[in-house]
């Protein structure tokens, strides 16, 4: 079940299990291959595998790619992972006329039978982004209400009654991101309830730390892009039987240009280097470097929305896999290899979790954040380590972690720019 009970914050979006509220850990689900047909025996269950041992338990199934093998589902089930699934609308203006709509209730009734017995299902989204896509065209912004009518009759009547009415126990989610049923409000920037999508960090070009600006209910998009690794780059096929070699392996080459989703993919990771590190001597470092610093982009986010539980109960990242060889936000590059960001996330998205949070003021705090059902006592040191290898204790005491939530440990403030390394360990002694 998804609780939207109103509280002082806003409206949320639990997930409860059994009764059991869950902090969903997880990404965002694309076709494994662009084309189908080529997708290689035990390659989605290799995908799948690859999710769970990154600790996650929610993928979601996005409105732009396709509804999934029976294949799929049942690996879900098997390996207990909730699927959020979209139905197959993105980022556009549908029509209402009965002949289109027709033909959705017929594709809607189709996979609604065919999925509804899957106890992997958690969700039923009507569509991916389309509430935005009212606002994207001059031709939607100047005839809001007709679009809106277009978009209420699709959505809300025709996909949502037949969801409702051929399977009245699962949940009904009108969009992502929205706040629910009858709610066309902004959720791109409202944090407050309901789904985000936050992007500002890759497409305005804000710091990672502006993650921390925002506390989504649940966050089911937000992403930066990585290279994926050198040994996949040299398989680009460029025609005429040649693959990418050493003269085509440059930031600026069209190769390179192609094999990237987004128009300026590529600009913004350089940038971002400048910004965080000393520029990279050679085109196998900016590779490596890339992928390090998508983990700190996602981490960043996914540490402090966790500590942030309740107020935030779900994080979803863009994206898992890729349908090509290409730059992209993915986790695990075309053809199943982990990048850097899919080991950060085997961390960052662990049961127990222990993370510093700096605040504005220069405060730090550090959380314990525990999705297991029992709680620990245990010892916490907190080390201050010199870059002359010298090693202060800080701090030096018991502490309680409260089970499925996050808990502030300790808060402390002390010189570490460009000095020294801060250091917790926790040691549990006994769980209550």
């Amino acid at each position: 079940e998804v609780d939207n009970t109103p509280d002082g914050y806003g409206t949320p979006m639990t997930f409860r299990v059994n009764g059991r509220p869950i902090f969903c850990k997880g990404a965002n689900w694309i076709p494994a291959e662009g084309l189908p047909g080529r997708t290689a025996p035990g390659y989605v269950k290799h995908l799948l595998r690859s999710a769970v041992q990154a600790n996650m338990n929610m993928l979601r199934v996005w409105g732009g790619g396709q509804y999934e093998s029976d294949e799929f589902y049942n690996l879900c089930d098997r390996l207990g992972l909730l699927v959020w699934q979209d139905f197959m609308f993105s980022c556009a203006l549908y029509p209402s006329q009965r002949w289109f709509t027709d033909s959705v209730k017929a594709e809607v009734t189709h996979q609604v039978k065919r999925l509804k017995d899957h106890p992997c299902l958690a969700l039923w989204c009507g569509n991916n982004e389309d509430i935005g896509a009212l606002t994207w065209f001059d031709i939607s912004r100047k005839n809001r209400d007709r679009y809106l009518v277009d978009y209420d009759r699709l959505n809300e009547r025709v996909i949502g009654e037949t969801v409702k009415q051929l399977d009245p126990n699962r949940r009904w989610w009108s969009s992502s991101p929205s706040a629910g049923e009858g709610d066309y409000s902004d959720n791109w920037h409202d944090d407050s309830k309901g789904d985000m999508h936050y992007w500002s960090v890759w497409h305005e070009g804000k710091p990672f730390e502006a993650y921390k600006e925002v506390t989504p209910r649940f966050c089911s998009e937000f992403g930066f892009q990585s290279f994926p690794s050198l040994e996949l780059m040299k398989t680009y096929y460029l025609g005429s039987d040649r693959c990418a070699d050493e003269h085509d392996l440059n930031i600026g080459s069209p190769v390179l240009e192609h094999h990237q989703r987004n128009d300026r993919g590529n600009s913004i990771i350089i940038t971002t280097f400048t910004r965080y590190f000393r520029f990279p001597v050679s085109f196998a470092h900016q590779v490596y470097l890339s992928q390090v610093q998508q983990a700190m982009a996602i981490a960043t986010a996914v540490e402090y929305w966790r500590s942030r539980r309740p107020l935030c109960m779900g994080t979803l990242y863009w994206q898992l896999n890729d349908t090509w060889p290409a730059a992209s936000w993915s986790s695990l590059e075309y053809g199943g290899k982990w990048k850097a960001l899919h080991y950060a996330a085997a961390r960052f998205y662990a049961p127990f979790m222990i993370t510093f949070q700096r605040k504005d003021d220069g405060e730090i705090e550090l959380f314990g954040v525990n999705d297991t059902q029992q709680g620990f006592e245990g010892r916490l040191t907190i080390d201050r380590i010199g870059f002359d290898g010298s090693i202060e204790v800080l701090k030096k005491e018991t502490v309680s972690i409260a089970p499925e939530g996050s808990t502030l440990m300790v808060s402390l403030r002390c010189a570490t720019e460009q000095q020294a390394l801060v250091r917790a360990t926790f040691e549990s002694t006994r769980a209550h």
